[in-house]
C-alpha cells in the first residue's frame, strides 16, 4: 500500500523490516509521498513479467515517477544509499529484465506517458517513456505519419521498454528494429545526471553513438526518460497479402529463400510450423478457415504469410505468389482488405491458441534466413528428445524464431528449461543469436559469453562500470553475477 511522509510516531520500523530498509523507505516517502508503495499486491506484481521468471524477493519499495525530476531525485537517493534500482515500464517483458531484486527500488515509469511533440515537417515525435507503442502510432496516423516498430505487444508495451530491449515485430525485415527509429534520448544516469544523446536531424555522426548504445541496454546504463523518434509517411496505395499452406516446413523454407532470391522485400513474412499450425487450426475451427489456404488443412502442413505495401505492392505480391506456388504451396492472395485481414487473423491466432491450453513460455532466437530449415529440424529433434511439443512461429523475413512451450502450473518445469537451453545453443551454433528482440534480461544471461565471447563480455562490463560505477542500475540483468552458473 502507499505510504505517507513519515511522522514522528511512524519513524520506528516494524520488527520485520531492518533499519536500513526502514530508513530508505522514510527517505523515499519524504521525497515522493503516496507515490511510494512498500507492501500489498503492487509489490508482488513487480516480481514478475511475462517471461515465466519470478524474482525470489519483492523490492524494498516501488516508486511511481511522474517527471524527469522525480527520476533524477530517486537516482540521487539510490546513489547515496547504494540501493539497486530496477527501471520498469508496462511489465510486458519476456526476459525478466524489469523485475524486482532483493533490496531494490523498482522505478515505475508508466505514469510518464505524454506525447510531447509530433513534428510534421521533420517527421518525428518526442515522447515520455510510458507512452504505449500503439498510442503513439495512432496519434501519428492522425497527422499522416506512422511509427514503424510493431512488437506483438504494441497495444500494451511502452516506448521506454521497447527502446530498452531494442524490440522488434512483424515489420522488422523491411523497416528495422526499434534502433532504426530512435534519433535521440534523454537518460538519467546512476548519479542523477541528465544526459541527452542524438539529434533531431536526418543525419548526425558527431562523436560516439550513445543513442545506439543506450538502445537495447535494458536499464543497465541509465533510465530513459524521453525519446525522439523517427516517424514515416503513411503508406499510400493498396496493401497486398499472400498466404500459402505447404506440405512441410522444408518446402516453406524453400519459399522463404525464394522470396529473398527474387529480391523482394515484403513488409511481413511470417511462418507457423506444423505443431503451431495444428493448434491454430483447432482453435479457429473449420468455418474460420474457409476461403483460406487452410480450408483443406492436413496435419504436418506449414503456413507462410506475406504482406506487401507501398507503390510496388501488387507486382511484389505477384512475384511472391509465384515463388510460393513453385515451392509447393497452396496459395491464396487477398483481393480486398477484408480478405487480407482474414489471412492475418490466422497469424494473430497463434498465441491465443497456445494460451487456451495452459501457460506459455515464449522463447526468442534468430538465425540467418538460409539456416531456418536447419533450425526447425533442431527444434523438432529437441522436442522429441525431451518429450515436449514446441510450436514455433517465425518472423521468416529476418530469421527470428519464437519457439513456444505450453505448461501447466505457475512454475516452468525443469525439462522445459533444459529444452530451451538446447535451443539457445543450437541457434548460436548455426551462426545465430540468443535473442532477436526480447532482450537478455536475467533469463539468458548465462549464455551471453557463449555467443559474444569473453573479450566482448569483459569490455561490456567495463562500459557499464563507466556509466554505473557502483553497479546499482538493474544489477544481475544481462551480466551474470561472478561465479553464478545456475539458472
Amino acid at each position: 500500500m502507499p505510504i505517507d511522509a513519515p511522522s514522528p510516531a511512524s519513524n520506528s520500523a516494524p520488527a520485520s523490516v531492518d533499519r536500513s530498509t526502514a530508513e530508505l523507505r522514510s527517505r523515499l516517502a519524504e521525497a515522493f509521498g503516496d507515490r511510494v508503495v512498500v507492501d500489498g499486491p503492487a509489490l508482488e506484481a513487480v516480481r514478475e513479467d511475462r517471461s515465466g521468471w519470478r524474482s525470489d524477493a519483492p523490492p524494498a519499495a516501488l516508486v511511481h515517477a511522474a517527471s524527469v525530476e522525480d527520476v533524477q531525485q530517486l537516482m540521487r537517493i539510490a546513489s547515496a544509499t547504494g540501493t539497486p534500482v530496477v527501471p520498469r515500464g508496462a511489465g510486458t517483458g519476456l526476459a525478466g529484465g524489469g523485475i524486482s531484486s532483493r533490496g531494490s527500488i523498482v522505478l515505475d515509469l508508466s505514469r510518464m506517458d505524454r506525447i510531447l511533440e509530433i513534428d510534421d515537417v521533420d517527421e518525428l515525435a518526442v515522447v515520455e517513456p510510458g507512452v504505449l507503442n500503439g498510442d503513439l502510432d495512432r496519434a501519428a496516423r492522425e497527422r499522416g505519419l506512422w511509427y514503424a516498430p510493431d512488437p506483438a505487444s504494441r497495444a500494451i508495451s511502452s516506448i521506454g521498454g521497447n527502446i530498452a530491449t531494442n524490440a522488434g515485430g512483424l515489420l522488422c525485415a523491411k523497416y528495422g528494429v526499434t534502433r532504426e527509429s530512435v534519433l535521440g534520448l534523454a537518460v538519467v544516469l546512476a548519479d542523477g545526471t541528465l544526459l541527452r544523446t542524438g539529434h533531431r536531424t536526418v543525419k548526425g555522426v558527431t562523436g560516439y553513438d550513445l543513442t545506439a548504445l543506450m538502445t537495447g541496454s535494458e536499464g543497465t546504463l541509465g533510465v530513459i526518460v524521453e525519446a525522439t523518434l523517427r516517424l514515416r509517411p503513411v503508406v499510400l496505395g493498396a496493401i497486398e497479402t499472400v498466404a500459402a499452406a505447404f506440405p512441410d516446413v522444408e518446402s516453406a523454407g524453400v519459399a522463404v529463400g525464394g522470396v529473398a532470391a527474387a529480391r523482394v522485400r515484403p513488409a511481413i513474412l511470417e511462418l507457423i510450423d506444423p505443431v503451431g499450425l495444428a493448434r491454430v487450426a483447432e482453435h479457429l475451427g473449420v468455418d474460420a478457415l474457409a476461403g483460406t489456404p487452410l480450408a483443406d488443412f492436413a496435419p504436418g502442413e506449414t503456413f507462410l504469410l506475406a504482406q506487401c505495401d507501398a507503390g510496388d505492392a501488387a507486382s511484389e505480391a505477384t512475384t511472391i505468389a509465384r515463388v510460393f506456388a513453385e515451392a509447393g504451396g497452396r496459395v491464396t492472395r487477398s483481393t480486398d482488405a477484408a480478405t487480407g485481414e482474414r489471412l492475418l487473423d490466422i497469424r494473430r491466432a497463434m498465441h491465443p491458441a497456445l494460451a487456451s491450453r495452459g501457460n506459455v513460455l515464449i522463447e526468442d532466437v534468430a538465425v540467418p534466413r538460409s539456416r531456418l530449415p536447419e533450425m526447425f529440424r533442431e527444434i523438432a529433434r529437441i522436442g522429441t528428445r525431451h518429450g515436449v511439443d514446441i510450436p514455433t512461429l517465425a518472423h521468416a523475413g529476418d530469421g527470428n524464431l519464437h519457439p513456444n512451450f505450453v505448461f501447466e502450473g505457475d512454475e516452468v518445469p525443469e525439462h522445459v528449461w533444459t529444452a530451451a537451453d538446447e535451443l539457445f545453443r543450437a541457434a548460436v551454433r548455426l551462426g545465430g543469436t540468443l535473442t532477436g528482440e526480447h532482450g537478455v534480461g536475467v533469463l539468458k544471461r548465462r549464455w551471453l559469453a557463449e555467443e559474444l565471447g569473453d573479450t566482448s563480455v569483459d569490455l561490456q562490463r567495463r562500459i557499464k562500470a563507466v556509466f554505473d560505477p557502483a553497479g546499482i542500475l538493474n544489477p544481475g540483468v544481462m551480466f551474470p553475477p561472478p561465479g553464478d552458473g545456475d539458472r
